[in-house]
């Protein structure tokens, strides 16, 4: 379905079923370069279990209009007046990587409208390295590279998928090769130069999940030791093998936390 914020075109997945009033509202959030499909799965998985789900492809990714947000706090406005555009009240916010800071901001910028997070991969300072930025900031083709080989977990790199067929490493590098010029780059660096983490995090009143892949070498779990310690009665669930990429490495697993979280949370 379709939105406007600000007079400008959203997109956004429901999981194939129609948004209602009378339950729980659940959005995804994907990462940098990426769009609504990173959360497949699990979109559809929980719009027929008892949610409502919007999945938005953000500004400038996938079927959404621009401009892409500067900011991730900019990014956290318009998740906001998405909501509004939405008419939703509350929502649950469940974030991946550059989403799990936008998440994360937008609770501690507005705690009444959130009712739990999730954060997949989050970081107390998400620093990208010097050479990806660089890679992304000239639309280097390796920028693409280096981000499947980094984010993913070796098991992933050999193979794995549960759907005959598919590759989890040429998987990612489409979809990242499937954006706009620019817009991998530009949220690469909102993330770097983000260093509100710590202090958001303190803002945070509501129950709150970490899912960390054990062998993520983008964000690895002790990159948000700082958050986990700050969100007051947070949940860590670390994911055995699993790479920056875990909720698609591991779907079936990370929908069974999500869904044991919320059905306690909301």
């Amino acid at each position: 379905m379709e939105f406007l914020v600000k007079d400008r075109r959203v997109y956004a997945h429901t999981g194939g079923q129609d948004v209602m009033p009378d339950k729980p509202l659940l959005v995804f959030l994907h990462g940098a370069g990426n769009d609504h499909t990173y959360w497949c799965l699990q979109t559809r998985f929980f719009a027929h279990h008892g949610f409502s789900v919007l999945v938005p492809d953000l500004p400038g990714h996938g079927r959404s209009d621009g401009p892409v947000p500067e900011t991730i706090d900019d990014y956290a406005d318009w998740l906001l007046r998405f909501l509004d555009g939405a008419g939703a009240r509350t929502a649950v916010l469940a974030g991946h990587s550059m989403g799990s800071l936008i998440a994360l901001a937008a609770a501690a910028r507005a705690p009444e409208r959130v009712s739990a997070l999730v954060l997949a991969g989050p970081a107390d300072h998400m620093q990208v390295h010097p050479d990806l930025l660089a890679a992304t900031a000239s639309n280097d083709l390796a920028a693409w590279d280096l981000i499947t080989d980094w984010g993913f977990g070796k098991p992933a790199h050999k193979g794995g998928h549960q759907a005959p067929g598919l590759w989890f490493v040429g998987g990612g590098r489409a979809l990242l090769a499937s954006g706009p010029a620019g817009t991998l780059w530009a949220g690469m660096a909102a993330c770097n130069a983000w260093e509100g983490a710590p202090e958001a995090a303190g803002k945070v009143a509501c129950p709150t999940l970490f899912l960390l892949g054990e062998a993520d070498r983008m964000t690895p779990p002790r990159a948000s030791k700082g958050l986990q310690t700050a969100i007051s009665g947070a949940k860590v669930e670390i994911l055995p093998g699993a790479g920056h990429m875990m909720t698609v490495e591991q779907p079936n697993r990370s929908i069974d936390l999500i869904y044991e979280f919320l059905s306690g949370a909301v």
